[in-house]
């Protein structure tokens, strides 16, 4: 039953996600559209009173808790980012907005994936901690080693990505050439980039 709610939390996050955003740059109702992505969290509070109501009526622990923990820990982190995300991809796409910022080289790009390393430590923080209050909660009464295994899990998740963002400081991504199809584009010296280049006869 929780592997089938874990499924079925994470169908219902994507679910809801493309009601809220069809509702918002579709249907132009942007209230109903932002309500609809708000009960996002509602999922994780369900599945975690679930696994604790599993566990309290003598449930043994399990990969199954281990993955729910993991799984509300990752909504925590990375939840609200991946909503704005794609909330500002769509309105780029859907209602003429301006296009999403995303820094590709150097320093910016290092910072971006440092910050993106913060909510993988926020993330193994919230499962680490559910993990550890299942542990407590069950005491001697059970074997808990595999709750410790995914606790064990969460922090390598957490350092192997500390390492791929450190990568971006020890060698930080160059941009390349101008005048290579992939260098950004810069208008010339007292253009207006609001206007369409000049083409000489």
């Amino acid at each position: 039953m929780l592997v089938a709610l874990i499924v079925a939390c994470e169908v219902g996050f994507w679910v809801l996600l493309a009601a809220g955003l069809a509702l918002r740059y579709f249907a132009r109702m942007p209230r109903l559209g932002a309500a609809v992505l708000l009960c996002e969290p509602l999922l994780e509070l369900v599945l975690l009173v679930v696994s604790t109501l599993d566990l309290r009526n003598g449930g043994e622990p399990s990969w199954k808790h281990g993955l729910a923990a993991l799984y509300i820990g990752y909504t925590v982190g990375f939840g609200h980012y991946t909503v704005k995300w794609l909330d500002r991809h769509a309105a780029h796409r859907f209602a003429g907005g301006p296009k999403p910022p995303g820094p590709k080289y150097g320093r910016e790009r290092a910072r971006h994936e440092a910050k993106l390393w913060l909510r993988t430590v926020a993330a193994g923080a919230v499962a680490l901690a559910l993990l550890e209050a299942a542990i407590l909660y069950v005491g001697d009464a059970g074997d808990t080693s595999g709750l410790r295994g995914w606790q064990f899990g969460a922090l390598r998740a957490v350092a192997i990505h500390g390492i791929v963002a450190a990568t971006y400081w020890i060698w930080p991504r160059k941009a390349p050439a101008a005048g290579t199809p992939e260098a950004p584009k810069t208008p010339a010296p007292g253009a207006d980039p609001a206007l369409p280049a000049r083409r000489d006869a």
